[in-house]
């Protein structure tokens, strides 16, 4: 599965139901996008150490997919397809968006707006048990 910026926050915490969901993928999948806004969110954080620390002991248990010329193209239609349609998608989710596309891969986020995206299956930790 891909997992977004807000899934691996709650991964990293511990604390809620992205940990457990995460667990039950045989592939652990994040987009270079994903890492960078994560790697930039805990740059200001009073845990940053911590967000550090964990992040290098559970990255060599994913896969870090980088942006494609195939990302590229995907990214490329579902922006213009999406605004075609009046609709609005953050660019950085857009990215992400296209790396599942790319792969086949569902994404684990509580971001709503993926489900504006055709061909996307959002798994929300929001409604797990």
């Amino acid at each position: 599965m891909i997992i977004d910026t807000n899934a691996v926050s709650d991964w990293a915490d511990g604390t809620g139901a992205a940990p457990g969901i995460i667990s039950q993928s045989p592939r652990r999948v994040i987009p270079v996008t994903v890492l960078g806004e994560y790697q930039f969110g805990i740059k200001a954080s009073r845990y940053r150490a911590r967000y550090e620390h964990w992040l290098a002991q559970t990255l060599p248990h994913c896969e870090i997919h980088p942006s494609t010329q195939a990302t590229a193209g995907i990214y490329s239609q579902l922006r213009h397809d999406l605004k075609k349609a009046g609709k609005t998608v953050p660019p950085n989710d857009l990215w992400i968006a296209a790396s599942a596309i790319e792969l086949g891969l569902p994404i684990l986020s509580n971001d709503h707006h993926f489900d504006l995206i055709p061909g996307i299956r959002r798994i929300s930790f929001a409604e797990a048990p």
